[in-house]
This record gives structure tokens, sequence and C-alpha cells, in this order.
């Protein structure tokens, strides 16, 4: 949904983009209303010349919000779904058009974040107090990511630097003893070499509630709580006009308890995520940027569960990545031209056979253009791994009818690469194991006026050679009844997602329903953990300095099992918020979510929170 723009102010908007201190720089609204995106083009692009189905979760709802974690701001999105093991500090799954969590890529300023013997991020270590906004594209983007983007991609922005120096801190308290607090400078010194910059750091701590039910073999009727801080930064240096070169790290830590039965020694996992990147960003020409970037990002979880030395198992991620991104403008049109090459080592403590290395090298090309009221663009990208060479396209069509109806449809194809567990877990992994592939087809239609909002999107994303858990491995295993990870099933992720959204005086109204069917169709089962219907319902009212609002969550019943035996109930979920702002730099915060108490799940036998009370003070928030 965009509003319409005129081209002063698109090129005001997107050279402020460029301007920012990171990677990819950050999301700017101009006068006229429209939004810069960075995620769906990987460099800024109006939303007007976006055709992809994209979504932005901006500071403004993130400080609303009230969530303990990533996890819950994102179960209120459209197109949405989560599953988790417990309270905030316990391990999570994020479903996109109900692909699932290492079908999605995730990254933070840039930088690709996750596990590579799962495949897919650890979002419960994620720190929600370093988010400046986040970036969520729908939909299958591998040619311009690689390997894993079927369901869609996340973009994690931390907080940005610009302007006259500022200093922000809020702090909070809320139900189960949780408490947090965090602080973050900013600014830039102006003048031909301006340096730009932003700290931050965080800290989250809580008791918890148990993460188990009766009925789990790990059940533990105490407390588990978890303690979180992390620390995030930005620097950027403009060596002259149009060069600038630059760095970013984010650094977090999280010790969360979890149940492992009535053992009296404290179980816990201490996860730890840690990014670093080094960029360069040059025009070469007056129409040709250059950037250069190279990243590293660790991914690190220990489990302790006695003091036993063989009861600490530690496993480890380590991803580098080096990336040579052109974008070249022709007249209205901009080519990018993309080269990259991934590196992914595993350490195990206990499994010394995933102990290895494996890289990944990528060429890739796109091409946007825009001829008045018909936007084009095409992609096309090749991966070359030990898991083989794949080669992934897209192309993408648009029409503006009158300049508030826009149509648009796509097609484009995808694959996710093995994991280190489903090629070398011992007993479990196969190295036969070949890459899941995905073709995608969708049509959509926005409407916006600037008061009413209407959108529909229709999405057809088949999956082949899907790998899962075969019992009998149809290799020779010991015992002969074991399971292993085997390409055999085929499923189809179909769907319809309809939003809409109109201000009504004081009032703002923004509603939003998924009809899906996610399914495994040599089965014919549901995938396990996703609904048929969810929905989204937020009404905000403002008066002065006055703004308070009700959100409500709606999905249907789910299957907690590939077999479907196992029924999850639905959930309804009704939040409400209120926030004054006493001063101009002074603002409250009181928040009180799952208001009817309601009893539900995410994972069978797993604990979710009852009604929690969280309220909160913020200096500096604008």
């Amino acid at each position: 949904m965009t509003f319409p723009v005129s081209r002063r102010a698109a090129a005001t908007s997107i050279a402020l983009a460029f301007a920012t201190p990171s990677v990819f720089a950050d999301t700017r609204n101009d006068l006229a209303g429209s939004a810069v995106f960075i995620t769906a083009a990987r460099a800024p692009q109006l939303a007007a010349d976006i055709l992809s189905d994209t979504l932005t979760i901006d500071a403004t709802q993130i400080a609303h919000s009230g969530a303990g974690s990533v996890i819950e701001l994102l179960q209120r999105q459209r197109g949405i779904e989560v599953a988790r093991n417990g309270g905030p500090g316990t391990s999570a799954s994020v479903f996109i058009r109900g692909a699932n969590s290492n079908q999605n890529i995730v990254l933070v300023d840039g930088v690709r974040i996750g596990s590579s013997t799962t495949g897919a991020a650890t979002w419960s270590a994620i720190p929600l107090t370093a988010i400046d906004h986040i970036e969520i594209v729908y939909g299958p983007l591998s040619t311009l990511y690689g390997a894993d983007a079927i369901g869609g991609v996340v973009q994690i922005f931390t907080k940005q630097g610009q302007g006259a120096p500022a200093l922000t801190a809020a702090a909070g308290y809320g139900s189960d003893n949780t408490r947090t607090a965090d602080a973050s400078v900013s600014g830039a010194t102006g003048g031909e070499h301006s340096i730009s910059y932003a700290f931050s750091a965080g800290k989250e701590k809580s008791d918890g509630f148990s993460s188990t039910l009766p009925g789990n073999y790990s059940y533990n009727p105490d407390r588990d709580g978890y303690d979180k801080e992390s620390a995030a930064g930005k620097v950027n240096l403009r060596l002259a006009p149009g060069h600038d070169i630059g760095a970013l790290f984010l650094h977090s830590k999280l010790d969360a308890q979890y149940d492992s039965g009535l053992s009296s020694y404290d179980t816990r996992s201490l996860q730890k995520l840690e990014n670093a990147a080094l960029y360069s960003r040059n025009q070469l020409l007056p129409g040709w940027t250059s950037l250069l970037q190279y990243a590293e990002a660790r991914d690190e979880s220990g489990n302790f569960t006695s003091d036993l030395p063989k009861d600490r198992a530690q496993l480890n991620t380590k991803q580098t990545d080096f990336a040579w991104q052109n974008d070249i403008q022709l007249g209205a049109d901009v080519l990018q031209l993309l080269y990259d090459h991934r590196q992914e080592s595993v350490h195990s403590s206990s499994l010394t056979v995933l102990n290895r290395d494996r890289s990944t090298n990528s060429f890739a090309a796109s091409y946007n253009a825009k001829r008045g009221a018909q936007l084009f663009n095409a992609s096309i990208r090749r991966d070359n791994s030990e898991y083989g060479g794949k080669t992934t396209g897209a192309a993408g069509y648009g029409y503006s009818f009158n300049g508030q109806l826009r149509a648009s449809a796509s097609v484009g194809t995808s694959f996710r690469a093995p994991t280190y567990n489903e090629l070398y877990y011992p007993g479990y992994g196969l190295l036969t194991n070949k890459p899941e592939l995905g073709r995608n087809a969708e049509a959509g239609l926005n409407y916006n006026d600037g008061t009413t909002t209407l959108a529909a999107r229709y999405y057809h994303n088949r999956l082949a050679d899907l790998i899962v858990s075969v019992t009998p491995c149809p290799y020779n295993t010991t015992p002969k009844s074991s399971s292993c990870a085997y390409n055999v099933n085929h499923a189809l992720l179909e769907g319809l997602t309809l939003e809409g959204g109109r201000k009504l005086g004081d009032f703002e109204l923004a509603a939003t329903v998924d009809l899906q069917d996610p399914k495994d169709e040599t089965t014919g089962k549901r995938l396990a953990r996703r609904s048929q219907r969810h929905a989204n319902l937020a009404l905000d009212y403002v008066t002065g300095a006055l703004k308070g609002g009700m959100e409500l969550t709606l999905s249907g019943a789910r299957y907690d099992d590939a077999a479907n035996k196992n029924r999850l109930g639905g959930y309804g979920l009704v939040n409400l918020y209120a926030t004054w702002q006493f001063t101009p730099d002074w603002s409250a915060l009181v928040r009180w979510n799952n208001v009817a108490n309601k009893q539900y799940t995410l994972a069978r036998f797993y604990s979710t929170a009852g009604s929690t009370v969280f309220a909160g003070l913020r200096y500096g928030y604008k």
C-alpha cells in the first residue's frame, strides 16, 4: 500500500536512505508519506516501486507493542505464525506463509544470522531493545539472497545515527518480575567528512514461568526465567561525497532456564549471537554505486544439564560472507550485479562428525524498470556449493490504474540447502540429500487513497524434494526401525492474505486475514503447527498527548505433529495499551497483554503466558 509521491520527494528520500551508516540503509518517510524499503531489492527503493508483498514494523509500533520478545512482535503480523517451547527465553519457530523456520532468511543490518545445524535463526536470542525497525518481505527471494529464502526474508535494523547528538533511555517492569532497561546515543558530526554513529545497550531479565505442562516428559513446575544482555553499534565515515566506509556490530547473550524433569540441577541454555561487518560504499560513476562488505556472524549454543563434562554440550556456527554489489542506474532503470562468497563452519563439542566447513559462491543479476504506470523486474542467480549448483529466477509486473489502485503478479523459483543435521548427523543425516526446490506464483491488488487502504494477495508455492523424517529409513541404519532425513515429500503453500485499514477522525482501524492451506501433498496432511486461518485486528485512538489501542489476534486449530493426530486448539488474544507523552522528551507506556487470560498452546505440552501487565518510561522517544 503506497502513496503517490513527487519525483523530487522520491529522490530526496532515497538519497537519505543511502546516507545512513549501515550496510543496508534504514527506512525513511518523506514528506509525501512514501516509505523507502531496502530488503525487497537489496537497495533503497520507494514503496510505490515495490512489487513484492512487504511489511515494516517501525520504531513507534515496537515501542507501543510492549512485546517481551521478537517472537511476540511477529506473532501479531499478517502471514506469520509462531511456535515456542515455553516463555520468551525458550526455542522458537517462525512460519512465513506456512514455510518452516529453516525456509526463511533472517538478516540483522544486512548480516545473515542462523545456525547451520538447524538452518534456522535463534529467535530468542535476538534483543528487542536493540531494534529500530523490522522489514519483512513475503515470498521467495532466492534470486537476491540465495539458499533458504522460500517463504520470505526478515531483516532487522538496529538503531541509526543521524542529525544532532541524541540520547534515549527506557526502563520498564512487568509481570513475572520482568525488568527491562536500554539506552542509546546517536548522531552525526556533519560537514564534508561527517561521522555518523549509533550505539545502544540493553538488559532484560525475568523470573518467567514453567516452560512445560503436565504430560511433557521434561515437566518441572518451577519457574524458567531468562537473562539477556545486548549491545549494538554503527559508525560511518564520509571520506568524500559518494564515498563512505563503516563498521557495525551486534552482541547478544541469553542465559535461559528450561525444564529437564524433576532434577535439582538448574538446567539452562546459553545462547550467543555476535555479528560484525566492515563495508565500503563508493559512487564509482554518477550512475554506478559499488558496495563491498565483509561480514561475520556467530551463533553459539550451549546446554547444561549437570556439572559433568558429558552433560555440557556446545554447538557453534560461524558464517563469513564477502559480497560485492553494484547498482547501476540506466535512466529510470536499475541494473544490479552481485558476487557473494559465504563460508559456514560448525564446531560441536560432542559430535565431531559435524565439525566441518562448506562454502557457497554466488553470482546474481537483477533489473528493475519503470515505464509510466508500469513496473517490471527480473532477476537470476547461480549458487554453487557442496550440495550442488542451483539456478533460481524471478520476474514481476505491476500496473497502476489511477495512482490509487495497483495490480501486480510475479513468479519465482527458490531452494533450501540441506542443513548439517540433514547431511551429517550420525544415524539421521544422509550425504545424498538434495536441496528442496520451490516454485511460486502470486498476484495482488493494492488500493490506497490516503484514508482507506485495501490489499489482497494470492500465492501458490509448490515445494519438491521436501526433506522430512522418514521411518524406517530407506538406507541401511542401525537399528532398522530408525528414522532419517530424506528427500521424499512434496508440499504446497497456498493462501490468500486480505488487509484493510481506515482513518476515522481520531481513530485508526487496521485488520488482516490469512486463509491458507499449508499441506504435505505426499501424505495429504497439514504441515505441523500451522493453521488454516489466522487474523489480526488493531484499533488506535489518538488525542493530544494520549494514545490508546486494542489488538486482537486470532488463530484457528493446528496440529502439533506431521501425522495430524495431536490437535492444538484455536485461540484469540486481546491486548490493550496506552501511552502518554507528558513532556516533549518523556513518555509513559502501560500494556496489558492477554486481557482475558486465555489458556492456549503454541506447542504441545509447552506453556504460554497468561494475562500480563507491563509499564515503562522512555526518555527521548519521538
